[in-house]
């Protein structure tokens, strides 16, 4: 299975702890090379909907910086 691939139903499978502290360029480009369909990049203590949606990974990002990344 390659992780480009798009599984209707599925999240792709990665790592995510491996975005944290990446450049959110970097990570960002990560994201999408593996298969995310929608990638959102957040600033610290944002306020978003929590709705779960499949291929969507999410980032806080501060200085320009991953800190945390979760799917949905």
């Amino acid at each position: 299975m390659a992780p480009h691939e798009s599984f209707p139903g599925d999240n792709p499978p990665d790592d995510l702890n491996a975005y944290q502290g990446m450049e959110q360029q970097q990570a960002e480009r990560r994201a999408r090379d593996r298969g995310w369909t929608t990638v959102r990049s957040l600033p610290p203590d944002a306020v978003v909907t929590m709705e779960y949606v499949v291929g969507r990974l999410n980032f806080t990002v501060a200085d320009g910086r991953v800190q945390r990344c979760w799917m949905g």
